[in-house]
């Protein structure tokens, strides 16, 4: 049993986004994921510039990742796809670390769980440029390649997940910066907490932080409730 599973059964289990969740990534690493992805919508498309970052773009929003509309639309190879997209070498120089992020998450009890959208190889280098990335801090991985292919917002990932990690939803704090994200986690019935600049707190969001130096915050979210399952 890792150490954060340890000791965590009756705790709450905290399902952490990645990207723009525990780390900036929107100034420093999407630029580079969004120009790789509109070079290979080019070349295995064969359309210009515009017109790629046109369907790059449309694909998200359609179906939650631009690599669900190559694969459903174009019959594009994922693990391809996803190699070629998130492979940096200098990644680790790309990635801005949270001040004590590693002491703040260790503080929070229960169990950890990372939840995003992209590859397991991307999460794995992040994680390690943030120091982490040990079972200390998380005792899972859930990538899309886990999820089947049904990203984040689709409730199909987050039940497998839920299936595959025996979690009980009303046991589980939803960490994210996507309200959409978030939406699902809500109507599966687990606590929502929202990372971001926001003046209002949206629907469907029961707290909100500017950043993981606040998470401290969301401890009063938990309620303890019978335990079901394997949590």
């Amino acid at each position: 049993m890792s150490p954060t599973a340890a000791g965590g059964r009756r705790g709450p289990v905290w399902i952490f986004d990645l990207d723009d969740t525990l780390h900036d990534a929107t100034t420093r690493v999407f630029p580079h994921i969004n120009r790789a992805m509109t070079a290979y919508v080019m070349q295995h498309l064969g359309v210009d510039r515009p017109e790629a970052d046109r369907l790059r773009i449309g694909y998200w929003h359609r179906f939650g990742a631009t690599l669900i509309g190559l694969v459903k639309l174009h019959q594009v190879d994922a693990t391809h796809f996803l190699r070629q997209t998130h492979d940096f070498p200098d990644l680790p120089g790309l990635v801005q670390r949270t001040p004590a992020l590693r002491q703040i998450l260790r503080r929070l009890p229960g169990r950890k769980i990372v939840f995003s959208n992209s590859p397991i190889h991307y999460c794995e280098a992040v994680l390690d440029a943030l120091g982490i990335a040990d079972c200390f801090c998380f005792e899972d991985l859930f990538t899309i390649e886990r999820t089947g292919l049904h990203p984040k917002p689709d409730p199909i990932g987050f039940r497998r997940l839920l299936k595959a990690r025996r979690l009980d939803p009303r046991r589980c704090v939803m960490v994210e910066d996507n309200v959409a994200n978030l939406h699902t986690a809500k109507r599966l019935r687990m606590r929502t907490v929202l990372v971001g600049h926001t003046v209002r707190k949206p629907r469907g969001v029961d707290l909100v932080v500017r950043s993981p130096r606040q998470l401290a915050k969301a401890l009063r979210l938990h309620r303890p409730v019978a335990a079901r399952g394997g949590c």
